[in-house]
């Protein structure tokens, strides 16, 4: 098992996670936001304290058992946030933009953050177990943080005013006109229908977002495939010098946190300028001609190496460069196409929307992440 362990790990976490949000999908007319929100929130803190206190746990006894056990909570975890998340940004579709982009540029600072604390635990080279204590500490205090500030949302009167808008009648056009981008053309909004209590139109959601969605899907296909299976791989040319950048710091600095940055500073890009628009042919062209990256990081020099001999770019300022371009390029984009999927879409549809874009970005995951086993083997 060890041998395939992130296998295995990868399988009980995409696999899952595309389930729930079919599921939640289904769900969002017949299950109130707040509870699938609430729960999901619920499920991880619990998931979380039993994997706290395992780690204090002599589990060498029972090696397989504990595999078992890591794998069902490494599923249940998935789930559980994939619905949060998918929750989460469909009732940010009734909220005006800079709303919805910020909680994407929060979501990769939370990943900068942990990349962050990799290099600090790596420079500190402190005990693995008193680590990993650490960090699942500090998990549980942050989504028990995100249950108070959930539980604080609806008596914000800002908040009220929006989340009000999730009827379609709740407030004159006028008001919708202000916030909305897809009120500056009526002929992007679906007709008013009353939809509570019913499975969401799929057909006539997909054909107001397909392309976003194939945008959102496509954009985290390309990031997935190389990072991190093919650039973590990536070493310093002068590897075994002596030198702790080449030898330590290396993968973790170039491919985690410089990643993670420029991912982060994409997504805060979109706060003040959002180009291409959501109709425009731009958008999915800059989007497929990341595909580049593929053959570019391929020929950097990623180790062992069993196909391709030559490494084309032998130097270690290249896999830098294209790292800041790759996340800068991924945030930037996905984030356009998420905040712009629900905006094309008739208010009473946006929560539904914003769930559907979350859909096919784990798709984009899910297919990425095998593919990236191809394109392992064929460097």
């Amino acid at each position: 098992c060890l041998n395939f362990f992130e296998s295995y790990i990868s399988v009980a976490s995409t696999v899952p996670s595309v389930l729930s949000l079919i599921g939640n999908f289904l769900l969002v007319n017949k299950v109130s936001v707040n509870v699938r929100i609430l729960s999901s929130l619920a499920v991880m803190l619990a998931i979380f304290l039993l994997i706290t206190v395992l780690v204090k746990v002599d589990t060498s006894a029972w090696t397989l058992w504990f595999f078992i056990i890591t794998i069902v909570c490494v599923a249940i975890i998935s789930s559980a946030a994939t619905i949060f998340i998918s929750s989460i940004f469909g009732l940010s579709g009734s909220f005006p933009m800079r709303n919805s982009q910020a909680l994407i540029s929060g979501q990769a600072m939370g990943g900068t953050v942990s990349a962050l604390a990799s290099v600090v635990d790596l420079a500190a080279a402190s005990e693995v177990t008193n680590s990993a204590l650490a960090y699942f500490l500090i998990g549980d205090v942050f989504i028990v943080f995100c249950i108070v500030m959930y539980l604080i949302l609806p008596k914000l009167e800002y908040a009220r005013y929006y989340t009000a808008t999730l009827s379609p009648n709740a407030l004159p056009s006028s008001c919708l006109e202000e916030e909305d981008m897809a009120a500056d053309n009526p002929s992007q909004l679906l007709p008013n229908r009353n939809y509570t209590d019913k499975i969401p139109p799929l057909w006539l959601i997909l054909q107001k977002i397909g392309m976003l969605g194939f945008c959102v899907f496509y954009v985290y296909f390309i990031s997935i495939t190389i990072f991190p299976a093919v650039s973590s791989s990536i070493e310093s040319v002068n590897k075994f010098s002596g030198s702790l950048w080449t030898d330590k710091y290396f993968t973790p600095l170039t491919s985690f946190l410089l990643y993670n940055f420029a991912d982060w500073c994409g997504r805060q890009i979109t706060a003040w300028v959002q180009i291409p628009g959501p109709q425009s042919k731009w958008l999915p062209s800059m989007i497929l001609l990341r595909t580049l990256f593929i053959p570019v990081f391929m020929l950097c020099n990623f180790q062992p190496r069993a196909h391709i001999a030559k490494v084309a770019f032998a130097h270690d300022v290249y896999p830098m460069v294209f790292i800041v371009a790759l996340g800068l390029s991924n945030g930037y984009l996905s984030t356009l196409s998420i905040i712009y999927g629900p905006k094309v879409t008739s208010k009473e549809l946006s929560e539904a929307a914003g769930v559907l874009m979350m859909l096919f970005m784990q798709v984009g995951l899910a297919l990425g992440s095998g593919f990236s086993i191809l394109v392992v083997h064929l460097i």
